[in-house]
């Protein structure tokens, strides 16, 4: 469980921290669902009673001053021996109660989230698990960090303070309805989806980025129907055939099985497979709770291999 929550950490302290995170004050109200005005304030009066800043502007950027960088240091250090008090207390108790934190991206909360959370709650259900979808990096930073037990990522670096607790490698295809062109194919090269609508995943996605290694420099040409951050729109309009989608299997797995989606692996030299990862904080750190609900992950991700 969060220590921000249960009212174990400083309220200016967690608010400094997320500035420090997200470079923006902005960001963090967003995140906090607080007035700009009020961080504002209370980033203002630590700066005063410390008598230097902590932040200093950089390109529309908040970035950590020398005496920023160094209470950021403490105040993460201090999370992590917060969370291990709070990890050690909710052992006292075993896997009869007990809350787990997850950062996940939405093509996971989709797919393989859903059925690992019922087979895990079947066996400990009065353990809660609350759950962040967010993009790849900040799963990471999350797991990092300490704020959450567990992260789902595809393509990232697993931070210094976490451990990889397993890994896939899943093709990236072509999403299509059953009425596509493509719907008898049993693979895919680039050159054949010129001149098809494709829906887009925006930058924010790490997906984008193996889209681009495929077609930078090449010239094959298609049609851009859309671009957008959300996985959940792109295979809502993908059903409507309203064009292709470049995606895993990863969340759409549902629509595939009920035949309203063909998945169409792309088969070419530049493209490289998607790594998709499971990490947890340090196995110190981390409470029996979340290494069972980590172990039915694992298993899910195991069966991924078949």
């Amino acid at each position: 469980m969060d220590p921000y929550r249960l009212g174990l950490v400083a309220t200016r302290t967690h608010y400094f921290q997320l500035v420090a995170r997200l470079g923006s004050i902005r960001q963090a109200s967003k995140a906090l669902n607080v007035a700009p005005s009020s961080i504002s304030r209370v980033i203002k009066q630590l700066e005063d009673e410390l008598g230097t800043p902590l932040f200093e502007r950089v390109r529309q950027r908040l970035k950590l001053t020398s005496a920023g960088e160094l209470l950021l240091y403490h105040v993460r250090e201090s999370y992590v021996d917060m969370n291990r008090a709070v990890t050690e207390i909710n052992d006292l108790s075993g896997l009869r109660r007990g809350t787990i934190t997850v950062a996940t991206i939405e093509s996971v909360a989709r797919g393989i989230l859903p059925e690992a959370l019922a087979k895990f709650w079947d066996k400990h259900p009065e353990i809660t698990v609350d759950i962040k979808v967010t993009s790849s990096q900040d799963v990471a930073n999350a797991v990092g960090d300490g704020s959450c037990d567990l992260g789902i990522a595809f393509d990232v670096r697993v931070p210094r303070n976490a451990r990889r607790l397993a890994a896939v490698s899943v093709p990236l295809g072509l999403v299509v309805p059953p009425g596509s062109r493509f719907a008898e194919r049993k693979e895919l090269k680039a050159f054949d989806i010129s001149g098809e609508r494709i829906i887009l995943s925006d930058t924010s996605l790490s997906l984008s980025m193996s889209v681009e290694e495929l077609f930078s420099g090449s010239m094959i040409e298609f049609s851009r129907r859309s671009r957008t951050n959300s996985i959940g729109l792109m295979i809502d309009l993908a059903r409507r055939g309203m064009g292709a989608i470049m995606q895993t299997r990863v969340g759409v797995e549902q629509e595939v099985r009920n035949g309203e989606l063909i998945f169409i692996p792309l088969r070419d030299p530049k493209l490289q497979p998607r790594r998709l990862m499971l990490m947890s904080r340090a196995k110190l750190e981390i409470s029996d709770a979340a290494s069972a609900f980590a172990a039915s992950l694992n298993r899910a991700f195991e069966q991924m291999k078949t």
